[in-house]
């Protein structure tokens, strides 16, 4: 694991090894969305293709994993490397916003995520997703990636579908919002003088 210093790109990579899942990611925050993501999980690929293309982050994301039991294993920890791989990225925090939030519509389905990179976790989920499977996907493994994310990333962050008839659009939706959301909190606040955003002094 390393993180670059705080004058140069602000990135990470972060590799993973368990008995159950193989994982290596890569992410630089100041990017363009260049991603290159392999979890051998379509739709998680999907995913997390929208996240480093809407929050122009370089994502890259090689998992193995422990799929012939189920996926879970494997989403759970690529939430939890990714959580880790950005809390290296950012640093000490200084001069970022903070703060993110994102409404994102797909045809019917609306999401809104409200984000606090707040050196606490916690995740507020709440997605009535109308149906239990997105292909082969089980649904319930959203909440699961970013459960991981937030306690190893240490965010704070709320999760809203407010409407949505496609699960896959309730799904996309909240992964794009997700994504401008967390562009926002890490952009720098040219107002912060390099300060970090609290009163306690860190983050």
């Amino acid at each position: 694991m390393n993180a670059t210093d705080a004058n140069a790109l602000r990135s990470a990579e972060v590799s993973r090894r368990t008995a159950e899942t193989d994982i290596t990611v890569r992410l630089a925050v100041d990017g363009t969305g260049r991603t290159d993501v392999r979890t051998g999980i379509g739709f998680l690929d999907h995913m997390l293709d929208q996240v480093g293309r809407h929050g122009m982050f370089d994502l890259t994301v090689h998992a193995k994993g422990d799929l012939h039991i189920d996926a879970h294993h494997t989403v759970e920890d690529v939430g939890i490397t990714i959580g880790q791989a950005l809390r290296q990225a950012l640093g000490g925090k200084q001069g970022i916003r903070r703060y993110g939030y994102a409404y994102v519509p797909l045809d019917e389905a609306l999401s809104r995520v409200v984000v606090d990179l707040s050196g606490r976790p916690g995740l507020e989920f709440h997605v009535p997703f109308t149906r239990a499977l997105v292909g082969t996907f089980d649904v319930d493994l959203i909440h699961e990636f970013f459960q991981g994310f937030v306690n190893h990333a240490l965010v704070t962050m709320h999760v809203d579908n407010l409407r949505g008839q496609n699960a896959h659009h309730q799904a996309e939706t909240v992964f794009k919002a997700f994504a401008r959301a967390l562009r926002m909190a890490c952009e720098p606040d040219p107002r912060a003088a390099g300060a970090v955003p609290s009163t306690k002094g860190t983050l």
